[in-house]
């Protein structure tokens, strides 16, 4: 039990003291290229999926 209690303050102490925090300047550029790469990464899954939607669609007419 000793142990347990010494691993969690030495893992608080690791947090509070020993990491380098992002400023919030780099919290909002960080946030900014996650979002512009999860727009850009959503749209290119969207026209490829109505892209091949059509395809199949012009495939399937060719036998009916």
């Amino acid at each position: 039990m000793n142990k347990l209690i010494a691993y969690v303050k030495e893992s608080r102490e690791e947090l509070l003291r020993k990491v380098s925090w992002p400023t919030w300047e780099q919290l909002q550029d960080s946030l900014m290229v996650v979002l512009i790469a999860s727009l850009l990464f959503s749209l290119l899954i969207y026209l490829m999926d109505v892209g091949f939607s059509s395809l199949l669609s012009a495939f399937y007419h060719l036998f009916q």
